[in-house]
């Protein structure tokens, strides 16, 4: 766990600080006062503006302890949130709705990325998928006696949401279940399991479509924006403890912009803070090449999200991960990223 020091945001320039005080009261209850706030975040590249917070200093800026813990998965991160052992995510949107349909007190202040996937594979499917479009899989099944095998993270994540999309609504050849051979294949090990003949496709996040897209024999297929146009990947969500408290939560959020901006201006340094902190085979020359990738979009405006959010909880809520629909008013804490406009 890394622990931030505390500097007030009086320190800053007198008129963000009287901006900030003009809208206390009118977010949370306007009266909580939080001495510390516990960060978590997964690993992985659509989480970049907590990675430039971390090596800029921006947690420095929220008038709060900032400590950050790292998670290996989403579902951890909603096991300690859920507890209480967290108080601000950065993680996949799905999460966030688990946590809410549980009756979770939370919100979203910010969306971090969208468009974030491509779907990957063989040479020999790439090519069958440009001759045949959504005859693919039964062409396939034909000639191979056998469906595609397909590797992707567990259902219900944002991954097998877009996935199940691209096969039932996109594509219209029927229920994902029935169309394709799938397998649990963790992103980290999605390249070395395409690369070793296991599957033949995978819908994959940057950096690892990046690897893959490098090697022989493997080609895109398709991009989740063209799939699910807008749809989010990653949030910033935020337990009830953090959205009463206005200047912490609107804090964040600035922080948050403040990355995103970071981002958009100097995205190798920006691809080079991901890559010290992500580690795991993440080096800094692949997330430099990795940044300039369509799937590599970061924002924060958690309205650009909202559409595609209440489009996406319908297919959460088909496979049973959460109970219906989360609703945008439920899902979402606006105040705190308007009060900065």
């Amino acid at each position: 766990m890394v622990q931030i020091s505390r500097r007030s945001l009086l320190q800053k320039a007198g008129a963000t600080t009287t901006a900030a005080t003009g809208i206390a009261g009118c977010l949370g209850q306007g009266g909580a006062s939080l001495d510390s706030v516990t960060v978590a975040y997964v690993p992985i590249y659509p989480n970049m503006q907590h990675y430039v917070m971390e090596q800029e200093g921006d947690y420095e800026n929220v008038p709060a302890d900032v400590s950050i813990e790292r998670f290996s998965s989403g579902p951890s991160v909603v096991k300690a949130f859920a507890s209480g052992d967290v108080d601000v995510a950065l993680f996949g949107i799905t999460p966030a709705m688990v946590l809410v349909d549980k009756g979770t007190n939370a919100g979203i202040l910010a969306a971090n990325s969208r468009n974030g996937f491509k779907i990957m594979g063989t040479t020999e499917l790439a090519d069958l998928y440009e001759q045949e479009g959504a005859a693919t899989f039964e062409r396939f099944e034909e000639e191979h006696g056998r469906k595609v095998r397909f590797g992707a993270p567990p259902d219900g994540s944002v991954p097998d949401i877009v996935l199940r999309y691209w096969i039932q609504e996109d594509l219209d050849v029927g229920e994902m279940d029935s169309t394709i051979n799938k397998s649990k294949v963790p992103p980290a090990k999605a390249v070395q399991t395409i690369q070793s003949g296991d599957i033949d496709a995978t819908i994959i996040q940057e950096p690892f479509a990046t690897i893959i897209s490098q090697a022989d024999g493997f080609e895109e297929l398709a991009w989740s924006g063209n799939i699910l146009d807008n749809h989010p990947v990653t949030v910033l969500f935020a337990n009830q403890r953090v959205l009463d408290d206005d200047e912490v939560a609107q804090s964040l959020v600035e922080q948050h912009v403040a990355a995103t901006e970071f981002t958009g201006n100097s995205p190798d340094a920006a691809a080079s803070h991901a890559a010290s902190v992500i580690g795991s085979g993440v080096s800094e020359d692949l997330a430099t090449a990795a940044v300039d990738s369509k799937a590599s979009e970061f924002i924060s405006d958690p309205h650009a999200i909202t559409d595609q959010a209440a489009t996406m909880g319908e297919f959460v809520a088909s496979v049973g991960n959460i109970e219906e629909p989360v609703v945008t008013e439920n899902l979402f804490a606006f105040d705190p990223y308007d009060a900065l406009q």
